[in-house]
């Protein structure tokens, strides 16, 4: 069926890094740093660095690599051929419709503060979470632009209440509220590394505008900036709420709070002030379950329009969207959703998540190693190579750091699991052979 071509432009292509990078975890993520001390804030600027570093990669790969959707994908293939590439996006691919499906989980877990059954009824639970992963499934089969309007809206919605706890906790801020500087009891030098890799993860989804890169008006301009500007943006929101948040809250309540940020929202403006930040939360997970949907129809239809993917992930509907791709992926979020709920399952839910993060992380290797062997091959920057290798080495130092912070039983199955797509890139391989 002939698609019509939809295009989205700077607003909404920012709109998909921010509100891909703010999920529910941020708002809960504080409390943990707490625990910590504030050697977190330097966890917070050593991972914030880290980012802006691979989205200047990402950045200036948009710019080499036009109007090329796929991502990480596309910027690996180019760098070092068809099978990495083909492994990058089998990697990429499982890790994000396993992440809708705990997506919806985290989103059910923050309706049931005002909906208490979620959270001791399963089938009420199993109903919600999945009617979530279909309906936002739905809205992205309308197109780009239909599911970018959502995104613009959650992501500013998300927002608000965190601009809240910001803004007003400025003239809240009480030093004597501030954690010490380490409270493990451990030296810093070993207290560093684990608390750069708690930040780490949210910073995942950075690379979002690069993914439907075909969509999106002058690519080369509008996809670079929302990269850059979308990852500082969530970088200065992460830094400054948890600042904010040490300062407001007390240690002791802090440490142990489900929902900081809703817990000093009710410290200075009451219990209304909580309820806003609290539907804040659900805003957010809705926004990056929208958001991250998108994602998993379009690695597979980019890989499948390359002949490294069966083509029946390259069928798109009137709309645009890539509709079996969308499907495929909803189906087995919701498998990995119900396991959760399966009662002897919940720690394999668990594992599988853990791995699937390292599957997010290692395109970032990839994309940072292909960066200067592109540049090389295509003979530009000639005058700035020594930039180019300093900006790649950084991010590649960067990236292998963040994969072996996963720790090495995650790193081991997380190898397993890209190694479980050979099969497949060999049974494309033969069936294109014929």
């Amino acid at each position: 069926m002939d698609s019509k071509p939809q295009k989205i432009g700077l607003i909404t292509s920012t709109a998909l890094v921010v509100g891909n990078m703010i999920g529910v975890g941020i708002f809960v993520l504080p409390a943990a740093l707490a625990s910590y001390g504030s050697i977190s804030i330097l966890g917070w600027i050593f991972t914030a660095a880290g980012a802006i570093i691979l989205a200047k990669i990402f950045s200036n790969f948009s710019k080499i690599v036009v109007s090329k959707s796929g991502g990480p994908y596309a910027y690996s293939r180019e760098g070092f051929g068809d099978f990495i590439g083909f492994l990058i996006a089998w990697g990429y691919w499982i890790s994000v419709w396993v992440s809708n499906g705990a997506i919806a989980i985290a989103i059910v877990g923050a309706l049931s503060f005002f909906f208490p059954v979620l959270a001791t009824n399963s089938y009420y639970a199993v109903v919600t979470g999945l009617s979530l992963i279909w309906l936002f499934t739905w809205i992205n089969t309308k197109g780009i632009k239909e599911s970018g309007k959502v995104q613009v809206v959650t992501t500013a919605l998300k927002l608000l209440p965190l601009l809240f706890v910001i803004l007003a906790g400025l003239f809240s801020f009480d030093t004597a509220n501030f954690p010490p500087f380490n409270l493990t009891g451990n030296s810093n030098f070993a207290t560093f590394p684990v608390v750069a890799a708690l930040t780490l993860y949210a910073f995942l989804g950075l690379e979002c505008a690069t993914v439907p890169a075909a969509n999106v008006k002058n690519p080369e301009v509008t996809i670079s900036r929302a990269t850059m500007l979308g990852t500082i943006l969530t970088a200065a929101v992460y830094l400054l709420g948890t600042v904010v948040l040490f300062g407001i809250v007390p240690l002791d309540l802090l440490q142990n709070s489900a929902a900081p940020f809703a817990e000093a929202a009710k410290l200075m403006g009451g219990d209304y002030a909580g309820y806003f930040v609290a539907g804040g939360v659900v805003i957010s997970g809705l926004g990056v379950l929208n958001g991250w949907m998108l994602i998993v129809g379009q690695v597979p239809m980019a890989t499948a329009k390359d002949d490294l993917f069966p083509r029946i992930f390259k069928k798109e509907n009137k709309n645009g969207a890539p509709i079996i791709g969308l499907i495929i992926g909803s189906l087995l979020s919701s498998v990995v959703m119900l396991m959760n709920f399966t009662q002897g399952l919940v720690d394999q839910f668990k594992f599988i998540a853990e791995i699937t993060v390292f599957s997010a992380v290692v395109p970032f290797v990839f994309t940072a190693a292909a960066y200067p062997l592109v540049i090389i091959e295509r003979r530009l920057h000639a005058k700035s190579w020594v930039k180019t290798f300093v900006l790649a080495t950084l991010g590649f130092a960067y990236s292998v750091w963040a994969v072996f912070g996963s720790g090495s039983e995650i790193v081991f199955y997380g190898f397993l699991l890209l190694l479980l797509g050979i099969p497949f890139y060999i049974a494309m391989r033969w069936k294109q052979s014929k």
